[in-house]
């Protein structure tokens, strides 16, 4: 690899994921990994292959059907673990085996309770055994930024003797300071005989706000792959946000001097495609992505951004792909306006697919007067979510539904539901609100009671015809299910997102899935 570029590793498929509520179903996964390859990441990690069935199949298949970036999956440092990943790995074009195993203090005598020659002994082991299967190996001494330095280049430098072609060097609760972090790297590469042949790799967790920074000053110190998620998701407070890193080097060229493949013309659309199926939203001031990333509204400001851009903005929002203008599209257009926009905006829809989409977007034209971006991009989305990762047609569809509700009376709803079968049920409730009351309908039509964790609704576009979005995540037997519909009908989203619940659990039953909690994996940590 050239010394000025940057590798970038993307970890929102594996550490992204350990956010909690961001779990992801298989359809999911897959829109995602396409995305990052589009993008132009040079690794995914798809993956913690041993934690559940579920993770192994969502890698096999990134492994099987997403060809260019290298395809990586973790694993602690057993053979059980190796063994799962490699399986789980074999049919990638570019597979790597990712083995990690705690170093510190902290962890060696609390959790590990292990001895330092026991900690190198199965670190070697580890790498020897992934090595044996595969010639892409990555090695994580978790927890490194708390590690005795002298010990931490120890077992370096046995991991490199073995083969290891990646060492990562975690800060894994985010507990370091950039000078400090910098003082690390720069420590290895002059105590660690054969770290020249590797590739020196960084993972930051942002529970101080440094992840970034963090990530930055390794740079400086030679590190040359950085791991990173969309939207800077991940445990507890998260990991660095891959955008931040990108247009950070883009745009301080001059001091960085390095390169990455990264396309940041789709920075933007894959940053929404990750809130969307995560159901996680970026914050407005987020930077790069953020709503208000390049919005000015103090005067002072836009009277310099008139008399010149550069005065108030250093980077051009369009090199993020973030959209600057509206496309207006009304009940006259055609499907190939419609088809030509999904594609333009990055969607991967099949015809299927695209079909229903056109459908509800003529639906939604008689009902708006203007249609912008953002909306067919609710519509898109709703699509990849709707039934994403269930098994056959949805087992419960809206037919209607009638809510009565204000200050002098009580709240209740009529709800008819078409079940797949040919019948037709209908139920009434009272509720708190008309909302409450249509959920407790479908719970008594359904016969599937959940608990409600969580319940949103945004405005998707401007003015008073605007789609709503409906966010539900809701507890079923310990596991987290999400749901998620748009409709100018806040009520009606409210009721689709809710049904959504309710399909993907009665789907899941009916394959003889048991519903268990979304991670569920070995007792030692993932967060590498």
């Amino acid at each position: 690899m050239a010394d000025d570029r940057l590798i970038i590793f993307d970890t929102t498929l594996r550490d992204g994921e350990q956010s909690p509520g961001a779990s992801m179903n298989l359809s999911e996964k897959l829109e995602v990994a396409r995305a990052l390859k589009e993008l132009g990441v040079d690794v995914i990690e798809a993956g913690f292959p041993i934690a559940s069935p579920g993770d192994f199949e969502a890698v096999q298949a990134i492994a099987r059907q997403v060809e260019g970036p290298i395809i990586c999956g973790l694993a602690r440092c057993s053979a059980g673990d190796i063994d799962r990943a490699w399986g789980a790995l074999t049919d990638a074009a570019r597979p790597r085996i990712h083995v990690f195993l705690a170093t510190s203090s902290i962890h060696r005598e609390f959790k590990l309770k292990m001895a330092k020659d026991e900690i190198i002994r199965r670190a070697v082991e580890a790498v020897q055994r992934a090595k044996a299967v595969c010639e892409d190996v990555e090695f994580s001494p978790e927890d490194a930024a708390r590690t005795e330095l002298d010990f931490l280049a120890e077992v370096v430098e046995r991991v490199v003797e073995v083969g290891a072609t990646t060492v990562n060097i975690p800060d894994t609760v985010g507990y370091a300071v950039p000078s400090q972090y910098a003082a690390a790297i720069a420590h290895l590469k002059k105590h660690v005989r054969g770290i020249d042949n590797v590739v020196i790799s960084v993972h930051c967790h942002n529970d101080l706000g440094m992840a970034v920074a963090n990530s930055l000053a390794a740079i400086q110190e030679g590190a040359r792959q950085v791991e990173c998620t969309i939207n800077g998701l991940g445990e507890r407070a998260g990991n660095c946000a891959l955008e931040e890193i990108v247009m950070a080097l883009r745009t301080r060229k001059d001091y960085f001097q390095l390169d990455t493949k990264i396309n940041t013309r789709k920075l933007y659309h894959t940053s929404r495609l990750v809130s969307h199926v995560t159901g996680i939203q970026v914050q407005r001031n987020k930077a790069i992505v953020g709503q208000n990333a390049f919005a000015h509204e103090a005067g002072i400001h836009q009277d310099g951004m008139l008399k010149d851009r550069s005065t108030y903005e250093i980077m051009n929002p369009q090199d993020v792909g973030l959209p600057q203008t509206e496309l207006v599209l009304g009940k006259h257009s055609g499907r190939a306006a419609l088809r030509q926009r999904v594609i333009d905006l990055g969607y991967h829809l099949d015809d299927t697919q695209l079909q229903k989409v056109f459908e509800s977007f003529k639906v939604l034209a008689d009902r708006k007067k203007n249609i912008y971006d953002a909306d067919i991009e609710a519509l898109a989305e709703a699509q990849i979510h709707s039934g994403a990762g269930e098994a056959g047609p949805a087992v419960w569809t809206l037919e209607a539904i009638t809510c009565n509700a204000g200050s002098a009376t009580i709240p209740s709803a009529v709800v008819c539901l078409w079940n797949q079968d040919g019948s037709i049920h209908r139920e009434a409730s009272l509720g708190d609100g008309p909302v409450d009351a249509v959920f407790k309908a479908i719970e008594r039509i359904t016969g599937v009671e959940v608990t409600l964790r969580d319940y949103r609704i945004r405005s998707v576009t401007v003015g008073e015809d605007a789609q709503g979005e409906a966010h539900i995540e809701a507890d079923f037997n310990g596991r987290t299910i999400s749901g998620r519909a748009v409709n100018t009908d806040v009520i009606e989203a409210s009721a689709l997102a809710f049904l959504q619940v309710i399909n993907r659990i009665v789907s899941r039953q009916a394959a003889g899935e048991r519903i268990m909690p979304t991670h569920n994996p070995p007792a030692e940590t993932v967060s590498a």
